[in-house]
């Protein structure tokens, strides 16, 4: 019954938008692990369009996913027309480095969004005060797919440590790390998020933890070595003991999609996300201190040409 209660609805929408004159239309956004940013970030892009459905016939919906690889490859691939992915992870497949086998030439970028820091959580016991004390540690990188991954890595590279150095190189996701961390099963995580974050509170609350600074030689070489990086603090004050800003590295979230998405279904999104930019800052704290103009800044591959029509009858390019 549920079944068909839902497809008299699916029906009863396309045969609403075919009277006047639109053909309904789904689209979907990659995000990320429920407990992270970009699902809220998804949930919220969408709730903007769908708002506007009934003018321009666009049904959008936000999926979980693994994070920025698996967006971005998905993106390309066209199981998802548009996903959520780190700036590092963008400038990587446009470039064709490392996780990418070549050069996605199809990919395009669409705005940015929320600045994302680079936080290394340890248990209190671990005997962790600084970033090169990880050695010989369990240390959760991210999972496979995630954008967390090749930023630990890159960090470890930038104080001359490969994953073999680590006593354990976790692979858990974002869902599962805090569990881990509880349960004495790994000494540290790293985690590239946007803050405030719910299950990053929730873990400072359960267990006796610290915020590691990411400082150094070999950090101020990553990021003069790499354009998408930028020295950071997270703020003090968020969580549970941190009551000072912590220095760090960040990137930023951006909205990707493929050259082969329509022009018109792009235009769409970003129409409804600028049309609306205060409700879409009322959405989660990470978007408070949004602009327009930040918004189209920390892209690297080329905008598409549906988001540059919007820009421009904007004023903004």
């Amino acid at each position: 019954m549920k079944h068909l209660v839902a497809a008299g609805l699916a029906l009863a929408l396309a045969l609403g938008l075919a009277q006047s004159g639109q053909a309904a239309q789904f689209i979907t956004i990659g995000t990320g692990g429920v407990t992270g940013v970009y699902y809220p970030t998804g949930g919220a892009i969408c709730r903007l369009v769908n708002k506007g459905r009934a003018q321009h016939g666009i049904r959008c919906s936000a999926e979980s996913t693994g994070g920025s690889v698996h967006n971005v490859q998905n993106v390309i691939a066209r199981e998802l027309d548009f996903g959520i992915a780190q700036s590092d992870v963008h400038w990587k497949a446009w470039n064709g480095t490392e996780p990418f086998a070549a050069r996605q030439a199809t990919l395009r970028s669409v705005f940015s969004i929320h600045p994302e820091t680079a936080i290394l959580v340890v248990r209190a016991d671990a005997g962790i005060r600084q970033l090169t004390d990880i050695r010989g540690k369990r240390i959760n990188m991210g999972n496979p797919g995630s954008g967390t991954l090749p930023t630990a890595q890159d960090v470890l590279s930038a104080i001359d440590l490969t994953p073999d150095d680590l006593a354990l190189a976790g692979g858990l996701k974002s869902a599962e790390q805090g569990d881990a961390l509880r349960d004495n099963k790994h000494d540290g995580f790293f985690f590239l998020v946007g803050h405030p974050n719910g299950g990053i509170k929730d873990i400072f609350f359960s267990v006796d933890a610290r915020l590691i600074p990411l400082v150094g030689p070999g950090i101020d070489n990553l990021v003069a070595r790499y354009p998408y990086y930028v020295h950071a603090k997270t703020p003090g004050g968020l969580y549970r003991g941190v009551d000072r800003d912590v220095a760090t590295i960040a990137v930023k979230a951006t909205l990707v999609t493929s050259s082969e998405v329509d022009e018109a279904v792009v235009y769409a999104l970003v129409k409804a996300v600028f049309s609306d930019l205060e409700e879409f800052k009322a959405l989660h704290p990470a978007f408070r201190d949004l602009t327009a103009k930040d918004m189209l800044q920390g892209l690297t591959a080329p905008l598409h040409k549906g988001a540059v029509r919007y820009f421009r009858e904007a004023g903004l390019m």
